[in-house]
């Protein structure tokens, strides 16, 4: 049976290589397979915190907007909260579901 080993395998260098390859691929905690869906929920969340980031900056300038301008101040509220003023009447088209 030892005959139809190649002598490569023989060598116990390579061996241990081989077990220490697998074992890091397969058994270990910190495995090749667990890290590269790490490193995808990484990116992921990478990704995520761009969005949040870019949110954050677009929300706080239309804030700062809103503190310092009445006409964006009156705007804002006139379409988000429906207000009106005195003088003034207000349709609102609401689209059914389907």
């Amino acid at each position: 049976m030892w005959q139809k080993i190649p002598p490569v395998f023989k060598n116990k260098y390579v061996i241990v290589i081989v077990a220490f390859l697998v074992w890091l691929t397969f058994f270990d905690r910190n495995n090749f397979i667990a890290q590269l869906r790490l490193g995808r929920i990484l990116s992921e969340k990478r990704a995520q915190k761009e969005y949040y980031q870019a949110e954050i900056t677009r929300d706080s300038t239309s804030l700062e907007e809103l503190m310092t301008d009445t006409l964006s101040l009156e705007k804002f509220a006139r379409e988000k909260y429906l207000m009106k003023r005195d003088d003034e009447d207000i349709f609102l088209i609401v689209k059914e579901k389907e």
